[in-house]
């Protein structure tokens, strides 16, 4: 019987998640960091809402060089931020286009501009505004005597290595994927589409204590697929095929992110070289797991299994990345990201080559680093490519 994580977090975790970037943050000489998505308001606040997926309405948070983090947000919002460990929350009416809340977080932002006159903004890759783009230059306009800085490293780190508690909830979601996974073969059938599959299989999910598959995609293809990023599709699965289902399953806002491939009813020989060339380069990722090392040599470790093993490309760009509160985060397994591993970090390793032409075989399983080597989060998938009869 699994442990269920209990949700959410003691507020002690948001202290020391806003003691460490404030941190940061004086040694950047910056006096507030504006936020604005969904996902880091939540990890300073634990203000959980769909409501974010609508476009109409800006929220913001804004990270003081001392002191609590102020909520400036849609009054819709205003009973559901009281429940987290934020007061300082500033409201107004919204929809409203003519003022969008930016005259309160104008005011807001100048009331903390105390020592460095500078604001901190995440502006690099991977990073994204949530306001509309004439606001924004409305608020630039209104603040144009401070500085505005980049704070995307700094964010970045901030969330790179995870907590006890952030592990858990990941360790478990990825537990109940696992399990999952495995009873995949039972709904597995030869005339049955890849969406009904995966409708199938995310109803499966959900009995078994997923929050939610936001992301659940398939490929299938005579001797192989052609794309692990369009399904699923209407596609009729057929003997012969090749069969990969990919999922970013959550609990409590944590994703696991892993996938599996299967054979329907007969595999050739390629498609069973292919899955164990990249499962020996998934081995080889999990072995260059180690604090010290970088997400290069973990790159460098699955590619010359693949390479050696006959890859005719990969279009992925990548094998690998973060993962935790986003289903992919920082850094990239690449050939020049270079981020030195630590211990609490998460990350998902996933070799993918073209092993025929149009044909691939992609592999992901999910580890986390520790100061006595990685653990796999995700359970191992089957050393041998399943073959479903």
């Amino acid at each position: 019987m699994l442990k269920v994580p209990q949700r959410g977090f003691l507020q002690s975790e948001y202290e020391y998640r806003l003691e460490k970037i404030q941190k940061s943050m004086f040694e950047n000489k910056i006096d507030v960091i504006l936020l604005t998505t969904q996902v880091d308001i939540e990890y300073y606040t634990g203000f959980k809402t769909q409501f974010l997926q609508s476009p109409t309405r800006p929220w913001y948070l804004l990270l003081p060089l001392n002191g609590k983090p102020q909520a400036i947000i849609p009054i819709i919002g205003e009973s559901g931020m009281r429940e987290t460990w934020i007061d300082d929350i500033q409201t107004w009416a919204s929809p409203n286009p003519e003022d969008e809340g930016i005259t309160l977080l104008t005011s807001s932002i100048k009331k903390l501009m105390k020592k460095f006159n500078t604001i901190g903004l995440p502006q690099g890759h991977e990073t994204s505004l949530r306001m509309p783009i004439l606001d924004y230059e409305r608020l630039k306009k209104n603040l144009e005597k401070y500085y505005i800085k980049d704070v995307t490293n700094i964010l970045r780190y901030s969330r790179y290595i995870k907590s006890k508690a952030e592990i858990e909830k990941i360790k478990y979601i990825c537990e109940i994927t696992s399990q999952g996974f495995k009873d995949l073969p039972s709904l597995l059938k030869v005339g049955q589409s890849e969406r009904a599959t995966c409708q199938h299989f995310k109803k499966h999910l959900l009995t078994l204590g997923v929050d939610d598959s936001p992301y659940l995609i398939s490929g299938s293809g005579q001797n192989g697929y052609g794309s692990i990023i369009m399904g699923p599709s209407e596609r009729i699965l057929q003997d012969g095929d090749i069969f990969i289902i990919d999922t970013g399953s959550v609990y409590d806002s944590y994703f696991c992110d892993f996938d599996r491939n299967y054979a329907l009813s007969y595999a050739s020989d390629e498609s069973k070289k292919a899955y164990d060339v990249v499962f020996k380069a998934t081995d080889a990722g999990f072995d260059a797991c180690q604090v010290g090392n970088s997400t290069t040599d973990v790159f460098k470790a699955m590619n010359t299994i693949m390479q050696k093993g006959g890859a005719l490309g990969n279009s992925v760009g990548r094998l690998g990345h973060g993962l935790g509160l986003q289903l992919t985060e920082w850094p990239s397994n690449t050939i020049s990201d270079n981020t030195i591993l630590e211990p609490g970090v998460v990350l998902t390793l996933e070799p993918g080559m073209e092993y025929l032409p149009g044909k691939e075989m992609v592999h992901e399983e999910n580890v986390l680093i520790t100061e006595n080597g990685p653990v796999w989060l995700s359970q191992r998938a089957d050393g041998e490519l399943p073959i479903i009869k």
